[in-house]
């Protein structure tokens, strides 16, 4: 009953939400194309929902065909001071605007609004078969390691997050989680991983 609720709420609230992300749209991608005429949107292959590829929407943060960087355990190079990262790339990263056209990914049944992030396809081969638990649900926009580290801590780390997100999950729990993520969006902090271990895709 739980998972038939919360894609009830997933389809009604992205539903509800499609015009202000259409705003979005247009007001975020003027600022890109003004900023440096580059495309709006980044799309990335995602690990889904029993391991089903996705492509997962972002507003584009970064300049134009900007090297993939990662730390030694996998996960994504997001340090201060990164020259890749546009100067509208940097506000809206900030107050994590670049993830709202993921609300489409949900109304498509690719993402729920809360679940674990969703790891790239290099990451796969990487996941233990406990790990491989967290691809039983939908991946969120927000999740339970977002609230509590953002992007502070490793690939490892989030997965064990995830993974207590996955034997608890609830709908209580689930409020719980957006009402933090309304919290963190206002007052960000953990945007940034430090570590300076990294290596070019």
């Amino acid at each position: 009953m739980y998972k038939i609720i919360k894609r009830f709420f997933d389809i009604i609230f992205s539903l509800i939400l499609l015009p202000i992300v259409i705003l979005f749209i247009i007001v975020i991608g003027i600022l890109i194309k003004i900023n440096d005429r580059g495309p709006i949107f980044y799309q990335s292959e995602r690990i889904g929902k029993n391991g089903k590829v996705f492509k997962m929407l972002k507003f584009r943060s970064m300049i134009v065909n900007a090297p993939d960087i990662r730390l030694e355990d996998g996960s994504t190079y997001i340090v201060k001071g990164d020259e890749r990262v546009t100067k509208v790339g940097k506000f809206i990263r900030k107050f994590s605007i670049d993830e709202i056209p993921q609300i489409i990914n949900v109304l498509k049944g690719d993402m729920s609004f809360v679940g674990p992030r969703p790891d790239t396809t290099l990451c796969l081969s990487k996941y233990t078969e406990e790990e491989k638990t967290i691809l039983n649900v939908r991946p969120g926009i927000t999740g339970y390691n977002q609230v509590i580290n953002r992007n502070s801590v490793g690939s490892k780390e989030k997965i064990k997050n995830d993974m207590i997100y996955v034997s608890k999950m609830s709908l209580l729990f689930d409020i719980k989680i957006l009402f933090l993520t309304i919290f963190c969006v206002l007052f960000p902090k953990n945007i940034y991983r430090d570590g300076n271990s990294k290596s070019e895709k």
